[in-house]
């Protein structure tokens, strides 16, 4: 598996062929989030939710192993398609992988200028999540 840094850095790239056209980037986000496995109705439960998020976003995990899988959906495009650009940086990683993640791919991208302070406050809690997540799953690992 390619590391987080190179997983952005592909992300980067994709986008800078974009330039500055702002509904193409917006076109592509929502293009990325119909990308995302569906996600199982009786998994879209209250605590599943991601709290911050202006828009409704359900988040689980699956280990496999050491690895931390996260599955995700949206009631909006958009924000389906940012939470895919996070799974796809963090997703199959090692507890201790995503804890330790600097995703300066949100800020390379010009998402900030994108999506404006709703989302970009959204996806600040999305990636707090996954976060938490990991260190739940990390402090499960070295209690046993």
């Amino acid at each position: 598996m390619i590391d987080i840094n190179t997983v952005q850095q592909e992300i980067i790239d994709e986008f800078s062929i974009l330039g500055d056209d702002r509904e193409s980037t917006i076109f592509y986000i929502m293009e990325l989030g119909d990308k995302l496995p569906e996600f199982p109705e009786a998994e879209k439960v209250d605590e599943n939710i991601i709290k911050g998020c202006q828009s409704k976003v359900w988040l689980t995990t699956r280990s496999e192993g050491e690895r931390i899988s996260f599955l995700a959906d949206s009631n909006t495009d958009i924000t389906k398609g940012l939470i895919s650009l996070l799974i796809r940086v963090l997703s199959g990683r090692k507890a201790e992988e995503i804890l330790r993640a600097e995703l300066y791919f949100i800020e390379r991208i010009g998402m900030g200028n994108i999506i404006g302070s709703q989302r970009s406050n959204g996806l600040a809690a999305m990636i707090k999540q996954m976060k938490r997540y990991a260190l739940a799953y990390q402090s499960k690992t070295n209690a046993s």
